[in-house]
């Protein structure tokens, strides 16, 4: 659980930084490098989105597991 929260504030972060970045470089040059833009934009994203789904997966077989122990009556 915890690891998961440090990836996410990384990615935060990195995502920050990485637009400051790249609004230098068009301040400078004048031109934006469109391409890399999306491909950072879509390589976090897709990150954070493997992330949700294996907290996913544990939540629901926490879940599942705790169902099962469960006396019946």
């Amino acid at each position: 659980m915890r690891y998961s929260k440090v990836i996410v504030a990384l990615v935060i972060i990195l995502n920050a930084l990485f637009t400051m970045a790249v609004l230098y470089i068009f301040l400078r040059i004048g031109n934006e490098p469109t391409a890399l833009i999306s491909a950072w934009f879509a390589f976090t994203t897709g990150e954070l989105w493997m992330l949700a789904g294996i907290r996913k997966k544990k939540i629901e077989g926490e879940n599942h597991e705790n169902y099962r122990n469960k006396p019946s009556i």
